[in-house]
């Protein structure tokens, strides 16, 4: 299977699963779609291809033999904030709670349609073209000591960086240009994700756990992300 070229261009994708004809199949429908793909079937691989900078995606296997997805996950998150889909085996939500607290952008539960795979890569993808478009100083978002910057995809909170995934920029972003106000879950998914949440993901709920972890506690104590029963979220603005 070819690699992709250096650059992390938006259409490189790299697939980490020891499943090898489930890598075949996905190179040649991804190919098809226009994607440069690239394949690894081990952890430590995994890791020194994702940090690489030659891809722009990477979609991972949970079960890999010697060192678990999870593991993989930690590894690259802890120096690259590369999109990462994870594979799931289906119906293990535990699999894909920890996936997304370790900083997954998305989850696909094994066996899945193809399509649904590239569609979940497109909508990833192009949150991130979105981001990479926007002017550095546009659109500059300043809620009490929270700033976040659109074009160069950048938070502080408390004067000090915070580092989010980009399924979490896109959920704080989507919360902060409506501050004050409540925005369902629904809402939220499409922003977000770029697809409609079932009434079981529970993506956006894990997501919003982890951001609230890094954001902290306001200095008035006030909690930052309120919960608005069976509605969806809202980021609380001081008045």
């Amino acid at each position: 299977m070819e690699t992709a070229q250096p650059g992390g261009r938006m259409d490189s994708i790299l697939i980490i699963d020891d499943d090898t004809d489930l890598c075949d199949l996905l190179n040649d429908l991804l190919t098809r779609d226009g994607f440069a793909v690239g394949a690894v079937h081990n952890g430590p691989e995994g890791v020194e291809q994702a940090i690489s900078g030659r891809y722009a995606l990477a979609v991972l296997d949970v079960m890999l033999p010697g060192i678990n997805g999870f593991d993989v996950l930690r590894r690259i998150r802890a120096v690259s904030r590369i999109p990462v889909l994870m594979l799931t085996a289906r119906g293990e939500d535990i699999d894909r709670i920890v996936g997304l607290e370790i900083g997954a952008d998305d989850y696909l539960p094994k066996p899945f349609n193809p399509r649904e795979l590239i569609a979940r890569i497109r909508a990833v993808l192009r949150r991130m073209e979105a981001g990479a478009r926007s002017q550095p100083e546009t659109g500059r978002l300043i809620v009490d000591d929270l700033e976040l910057v659109p074009g160069t995809r950048s938070v502080r909170c408390a004067g000090q960086q915070v580092e989010l995934t980009s399924v979490e920029f896109s959920i704080l972003e989507t919360l902060l240009r409506q501050a004050g106000k409540v925005v369902s879950r629904d809402d939220l998914a499409r922003q977000a994700l770029g697809r409609d949440a079932s009434v079981y993901d529970r993506s956006i709920d894990v997501h919003m756990s982890s951001l609230r972890k890094k954001l902290g506690q306001r200095a008035d104590k006030l909690e930052r992300i309120k919960t608005v029963r069976n509605i969806g979220y809202l980021y609380s603005a001081e008045i």
